[in-house]
């Protein structure tokens, strides 16, 4: 268990400070969802063997529901996503140093073109239910489907490049409760104070995820 819990915290650690820090630095839509995607690769063939590769707390709760992770285990994986987000936007904000704050540190919130809208907060719920539900499906699809264990990482990678692409004018695609909450804990400010719609959405959309794969496999 020890590996396991190391490994989803690396795991996590790579992806957001990865992905973040190419947000932070480029500020290019495709140049971030390529860098998140190449960065779940990346630790999926890094460390996944060992843990299965979840990195997110979605993905983990939608196990959890699938009986595929045990209620002790899950506790574990959270706390050790949730830490190694933390230590990588933790490194981010020490390189960016003084700058670190006024860069936004790469955390989620609601696209500026929806910000003045009244329904703000419920399109931004929806977006990231809709995309935590699809992308947390497709992994638990491939991950029951022996015939595509040696590509699993690259699917799940290049399905998250597209999900980046098509979420982030909205909210900037968390899909990820973990990715979400260690930027916004540094960035402070509006960043801090929407966190909980990019804690809440994923983890219902993993949530439905897991239900609809049960559903998927009955006879």
């Amino acid at each position: 268990m020890l590996k396991k819990i190391v490994a989803e915290g690396f795991g996590t650690f790579g992806l957001v400070f990865i992905g973040t820090a190419t947000a932070v630095l480029t500020g290019n839509i495709v140049a971030t969802a390529i860098a998140f995607g190449l960065a779940f690769t990346t630790m999926h063939y890094i460390v996944g063997p060992l843990s299965g590769g979840h990195f997110n707390p979605a993905t983990s709760l939608a196990m959890w529901i699938k009986k595929k992770l045990e209620t002790k285990d899950l506790g574990l994986y959270l706390i050790s996503q949730v830490v190694g987000a933390i230590l990588g936007s933790l490194l981010l904000f020490i390189l960016l140093g003084s700058n670190a704050q006024a860069t936004g540190m790469g955390a989620n919130q609601i696209g500026a073109a929806f910000a003045g809208n009244s329904m703000a907060i419920v399109v931004a719920l929806i977006v990231e239910i809709v995309l935590s539900f699809v992308f947390v499906l497709l992994i638990l699809r491939v991950q029951d489907d022996e015939a595509t264990s040696s590509f699993r990482g690259l699917i799940i990678g290049l399905v998250l490049t597209m999900i980046v692409v098509a979420g982030f004018a909205f909210t900037g695609a968390s899909v990820n409760p973990a990715r979400s909450l260690a930027p916004a804990i540094f960035a402070a400010g509006e960043p801090l104070k929407q966190v909980w719609i990019f804690i809440v959405a994923p983890l219902v959309g993993g949530a439905l995820a897991g239900l609809m794969s049960i559903f998927l496999e009955k006879e």
